[in-house]
């Protein structure tokens, strides 16, 4: 790996869980998600003098990955359908020995997460999964912090409609509460 900064090759290895995790998120096929792992790892070889030193490694991955999906569907609007992720749900229930009602919520909530609009998912995956800044994510999704924060806030309502949780209760709720309480 000549002309490459010297711990690139081990970050990049190190941070392919992640990635994955995103593309299938993306295209919702561990097939898909794979070939795009590699496309992203190939582009980001061959571009390593682009990625500036100082920078969040993981942010300019997520970059590339989400640039090369979007060719990618642009590509592929007239083909026919994807894989479905439901027939790989053993990947997806981790641990064998996990209570029924548990791999029944973690189907539930991954499903509500599925049907989630893409705009929404993708912020949802990047904040609150990979664990990005409201603004790392705008840099990776390419829009303003506040579509970023609206996004997300409509992707955890939708949830927990969804799924059944429970919203906070409003404000004015809470304070009516804490008033009748200390009457």
């Amino acid at each position: 790996m000549a002309g490459l900064p010297e711990d690139f090759g081990s970050r990049l290895i190190g941070f392919l869980p992640n990635l994955r995790r995103f593309a299938i998120s993306l295209c919702r096929s561990s097939d898909l998600a794979d070939d795009l792992v590699q496309l992203a790892c190939e582009r980001a070889i061959a571009n390593a003098s682009s990625f500036a030193p100082g920078t969040r490694f993981d942010a300019w991955m997520f970059r590339i990955l989400r640039n090369l999906w979007i060719d990618q569907m642009r590509r592929d609007r007239t083909a026919g359908p994807r894989e479905e992720i439901g027939l790989h749900e053993g990947r997806l229930a981790g641990d064998a020995g996990m209570a029924p009602e548990h791999r029944l919520m973690l189907r539930q909530v991954w499903s509500a997460i599925g049907d989630l609009a893409g705009d929404q998912r993708e912020v949802l995956l990047l904040v609150c999964v990979e664990e990005l800044s409201y603004r790392e994510a705008a840099d990776v999704l390419g829009i303003p912090i506040g579509t970023v924060m609206s996004r997300l806030a409509r992707a955890r309502a939708n949830l927990a409609a969804s799924t059944g949780i429970d919203q906070p209760a409003s404000r004015s709720h809470r304070d009516n509460k804490v008033d009748s309480h200390e009457r």
